[in-house]
């Protein structure tokens, strides 16, 4: 037997959702720019110090003397390990701390 084929579907069509900018507004649609997020977004304050390389560990890392009289442990920052700038026995550096641990920091900047 064959049946009647009809059409389930109009022959006019039906007009999809807007896209790009007429859009209807959600979640994903929002302003990022919010005054709230921009500080959230901020990056986290560093202290530099400065002092001198008294001992090199495993690892790349270093203990510095600082000149306020403290010692902090310090590793090459991404740019130093990039230029492969050598940081040896008695060098000046310049070393970025973080507010949260003031035993461990960044060595951005070697002196000549």
């Amino acid at each position: 037997m064959r049946r009647d084929r009809t059409r389930t579907h109009s022959s006019t069509p039906v007009p999809s959702p807007p896209r790009g900018r007429n859009r209807p507004c959600d979640a994903r649609a929002r302003d990022v720019t919010a005054p709230e997020e921009e500080a959230i977004s901020t990056k986290e304050e560093t202290i530099e110090f400065e002092g001198e390389v008294t001992e090199a560990l495993r690892n790349g890392m270093f203990r510095i003397a600082l000149d306020n009289g403290h010692e902090t442990i310090g590793y090459a920052a991404g740019r130093m390990r990039r230029y492969r700038i050598r940081i040896m026995l008695g060098d000046r550096v310049k070393v970025q701390l973080s507010a949260y641990d003031l035993n461990r920091g960044r060595i951005v900047y070697r002196y000549k």
